[in-house]
């Protein structure tokens, strides 16, 4: 092997071994950051489960029966896709299966004739849909790491009056749910209207058929009425869970660029170990070509009558193997 590839293989090992740090230190990182997700996930819970009993005590009071976020609509014509994803990559097939979901259901409506509206968490989404000139409501960057309630609360003002208004019939939410460190899983779930059954409100038709479970006697006096507090606090339901999915959602990117990051360290390692091969097995090449070059010429010196004692040939060989050595 001549002394340029030797040096090629050289210098790729060095580089290799550059990215192996790198991606080891991303890895530790994201291992560290998975914890606090997922504490954060955890911590959230209580106040979604609060909130929800709190709409329970509100429908024994009799609310329910007015609230737009709870009315589905006889027409569907224009649907908003609220696709999480992250503002950053080097995460695996993470943000592509948010995007593929959300794009999947998107085509499927308009193959239906219905309208579609897109806002959008992360830069990876905003950057996909802009390419591909779809038409893009609002986005929302630098939130995916570390989300606050006050992010939630944005993305709620850009979907929550246009559904209040009629302009929008449907509100579906794209995000990963978080399972846990190794387990995360891409869902779709309706945000707009809210399932009025799984809230508890017993909802009724023009006919004054009730729908749901029927109405018990309420546990509390509520003032103002119990109709006026529940608009007041679906508002805030609609934004918790959109925090709660936020949260969910950089747990599982934190899960996902840790597993990304240590099959990237492992395949280095593989690849520090292949290239060390070859450059050892061309070494060894290169090390028997010389000790056979310099035997013939012995022979040939030998063979013409020249002076080429066998100490001072053994010398030689050995001197020139401990400096093919040296180099090495």
């Amino acid at each position: 092997m001549a002394g340029g590839q030797e040096r090629v293989l050289r210098r790729r090992i060095k580089s290799v071994q550059s990215t192996k740090k790198i991606t080891r230190a991303m890895e530790l990182i994201a291992a560290s950051r998975i914890v606090k997700a997922a504490a954060r996930v955890e911590a959230a819970r209580p106040y979604s489960e609060k909130i929800t009993e709190v709409i329970h005590h509100l429908a024994d009071g009799g609310a329910g029966d007015q609230s737009p976020l709870l009315m589905p609509r006889d027409e569907i014509r224009k649907v908003a896709y609220v696709v999480v994803t992250a503002d950053r990559g080097l995460c695996g097939a993470y943000n592509t299966s948010v995007i593929r979901k959300a794009e999947r259901s998107l085509l499927a409506d308009r193959a239906q004739g219905r309208d579609y509206s897109l806002v959008l968490v992360g830069k990876k989404a905003e950057g996909y849909f802009r390419f591909r000139d779809y038409r893009i409501d609002a986005a929302f960057n630098g939130m995916s790491d570390t989300p606050t309630y006050e992010d939630a609360r944005q993305i709620a003002a850009a979907v929550t009056p246009a559904y209040e208004a009629g302009d929008i019939d449907r509100v579906q939410l794209v995000y990963t749910r978080f399972k846990s460190a190794g387990s995360q899983e891409v869902v779709e779930t309706t945000l707009m209207p809210l399932d009025s059954a799984s809230l508890g409100l017993h909802m009724t038709t023009d006919d004054d058929v009730t729908v749901g479970p029927p109405p018990v006697p309420p546990a509390y006096e509520f003032e103002p009425s119990p109709a006026e507090i529940l608009d007041r606090l679906l508002p805030k339901y609609i934004e918790s869970r959109f925090f709660e999915a936020q949260l969910e959602a950089a747990a599982s990117e934190h899960a996902a660029r840790q597993r990304a990051m240590k099959a990237a360290t492992d395949n280095a390692d593989d690849l520090i170990t292949k290239l060390a091969r070859i450059m050892n097995r061309a070494r060894q090449e290169q090390i028997t070509t010389e000790i056979m070059e310099i035997v013939g010429g012995a022979e040939a010196l030998r063979g013409g009558g020249g002076l080429m004692p066998d100490d001072f040939l053994a010398d030689t060989i050995e001197n020139r193997k401990e400096d093919l050595f040296r180099e090495r």
